[in-house]
């Protein structure tokens, strides 16, 4: 059963909650709290030829990214941006205050680090749109909006609210309604797509159900936002390799990790690189092989070593034949070392002039409040909160200020 044929059966059942579980070579759906009135495909034709393409992405700024979030989405953002298709990515700040008690220096940092991250690894702020999310407080007030079209039952429903809030005694209110402000992100830009992993796909359905929502209460402004899940990064018996925990494979590669040995970050010196590569688990069997059922721990190192390389893991495994996996953990060493350096330097030029990283955000901003007012002022005079006459005078109002951005784009692309 593939990604379309799970959506497509699942979206014509009326079920009573939301869950997702995946496995190598299946994904099952069940989306509840609606029955569609047309068939997912039909409403994807009829989106698809009335919205432009455009793909919009936020990434958290929740410190420097590891080799995880590299590969797992970075990557993949530059690879969108460099195939000439309309790309909006945006730091979500935001996102990052639905607990309680962040600490805003921490916040500062981590964003001004997540900035030079993103350009040290090939985001280019002049193929694409770059901004931090609370720039544009648009995002905020068309969350409110859209969040009126739903219950606390639906939102409860999401699995990754739960695991969140596993162990709390109360629910901060920001993580009910972060998944609407995600929502609101992706509407804002009318994307048409949005890269997403496994895990975020319920996230993207809601977003898809908030769309159908809208239009069907009000009017058809906003497309069906689509999933890029992408071919996967490497295939080995029709089975696609996610990075894991360095220390413990039954568990993804994070930065929350209590353990730090357990990921490496983009900007971790050749020494710290060595020592966790040096430290990672593998098993009692000194052959290296990608097994990724039987040999977890040995086959994660495998497709590390692919990724860094653009090697396929059967040519990794080949090279590896005559050594054990003590060996093949310095070889990996080495491949991440040379890999990360000349990204290591660009970041470091970009972290020694802060104030150059927020000019990229605040220019990023200005140009992303271009197709950000727009919208709002269009959801507002269809959903009812401004007059006809004043709606006219600010989409008015919005025109020329978008022309007078679009003006100042040309010293932007200098750098003045």
């Amino acid at each position: 059963m593939t990604i379309a044929t799970a959506s497509s059966a699942c979206r014509s059942c009326f079920h009573n909650q939301l869950w997702c579980k995946f496995s190598a070579r299946k994904v099952f759906v069940s989306v509840g709290y609606r029955k569609l009135s047309s068939s997912p495909a039909k409403r994807k034709q009829r989106h698809s030829a009335t919205f432009p393409s455009r793909v919009f992405s936020g990434i958290q700024p929740s410190g420097v990214p590891h080799l995880g979030n590299y590969f797992g989405a970075i990557q993949k953002w530059k690879a969108l941006q460099d195939s000439g298709i309309d790309c909006v990515f945006s730091i979500v700040d935001l996102h990052s205050i639905t607990m309680p008690h962040y600490d805003p220096n921490s916040l500062r940092a981590n964003i001004e680090h997540m900035t030079a991250s993103l350009l040290a690894c090939g985001i280019d702020p002049e193929k694409s749109t770059l901004f931090l999310q609370s720039q544009v407080p648009e995002h905020a007030e068309l969350s409110w909006i859209l969040g009126c079209l739903h219950t606390t039952a639906r939102l409860q429903h999401l699995p990754q609210l739960k695991d969140k809030t596993a162990g709390m005694k109360e629910t901060p209110l920001g993580l009910y309604l972060y998944p609407v402000l995600q929502c609101a992100d992706v509407l804002l830009y009318k994307a048409t797509q949005v890269p997403v992993g496994h895990d975020n796909l319920p996230h993207i359905y809601l977003a898809q159900d908030t769309a159908e929502a809208f239009n069907k209460r009000f009017a058809p402004i906003f497309p069906r936002p689509e999933p890029i899940l992408g071919k996967p990064a490497l295939l080995l018996s029709g089975e696609a390799a996610r990075l894991r925990s360095l220390r413990d494979p039954a568990k993804k590669m994070s930065k929350s990790s209590d353990d730090p040995r357990s990921f490496v970050r983009i900007d971790d010196p050749p020494e710290a690189v060595r020592e966790k590569l040096k430290k990672a688990l593998t098993d009692c069997t000194s052959k290296v092989a990608y097994e990724p059922q039987s040999r977890p721990a040995v086959a994660n190192l495998v497709a590390l070593h692919s990724l860094l390389t653009g090697k396929t893991p059967e040519e990794v495994c080949q090279e590896a034949e005559h050594i054990d996996t003590g060996k093949f953990k310095l070889v990996l060493a080495e491949a991440a070392v040379l890999f990360l350096a000349p990204i290591q330097e660009r970041m470091q030029a970009y972290l020694s002039d802060r104030t150059y990283l927020w000019h990229v955000l605040d220019e990023g901003s200005k140009r992303a409040r271009l197709i950000a007012t727009e919208t709002l002022q269009e959801v507002l005079r269809v959903s009812g909160m401004a007059p006809a006459a004043v709606a006219d005078s600010a989409e008015t109002r919005t025109k020329a200020k978008s022309a007078e951005c679009q003006s100042l784009l040309p010293q932007i692309a200098r750098g003045s």
